[in-house]
């Protein structure tokens, strides 16, 4: 009978142990589950049209914590064609995605930056005044740019006033959430 006792609390301990032992490819959730973020096409339009006209405009939308240990930002930009534009080259690990939502323009990516400077003491970027030897695409609504940290990248020419929205993967968590 004393076996029987024992046996009992001993099989609920070994179930309970190997429903939470970790398995090769078995992957728990995150605790506390995290949870979907997301924005209209209104919402976005409407932050972009508030952003001003008259200077380039990149803001936070949001930031988030996602799974994995990283954050991924939103951001909205607006570009008037009517200033010049600068390289810049992120000297970071930040992924850029943009998304096209206005205007045309050509996006000159790689190559090596014309009369680069750190664009402050502490700052990660660095402007010039140009590519030599990037490669040119032009882009516009609905079109998507993938721009890895460390790329210089630069608008060369805009037909329109742009307007898009960016997606900054940070594996290193130096975005601040927002």
């Amino acid at each position: 009978m004393t076996n029987k006792i024992l046996f009992i609390p001993l099989l609920t301990l070994f179930l309970f142990a190997c429903e939470t032992t970790l398995r090769p490819g078995q992957i728990f959730p995150p605790d506390p589950l995290p949870v979907a973020t997301g924005f209209s096409a209104i919402e976005i339009k409407q932050f972009i049209d508030a952003l001003p006209q008259d200077a380039v405009s990149d803001s936070a939308i949001h930031v988030v914590d996602v799974t994995g240990d990283y954050r991924v930002g939103l951001y909205g930009v607006y570009r008037p064609q009517a200033l010049p534009s600068e390289s810049n080259l992120h000297q970071v690990n930040t992924t850029e995605i943009y998304y096209m939502l206005e205007g045309h323009g050509t996006l000159v990516t790689g190559g090596e930056m014309i009369n680069g400077v750190r664009a402050s003491p502490t700052s990660i970027t660095i402007k010039g005044t140009g590519i030599k030897g990037g490669v040119s695409r032009n882009f516009g609504p609905g079109d998507v740019i993938i721009i890895p940290g460390y790329t210089p990248h630069w608008w060369s020419e805009l037909d329109a006033d742009l307007s898009y929205i960016i997606f900054r993967m940070d594996p290193d968590n130096r975005i601040e959430l927002h």
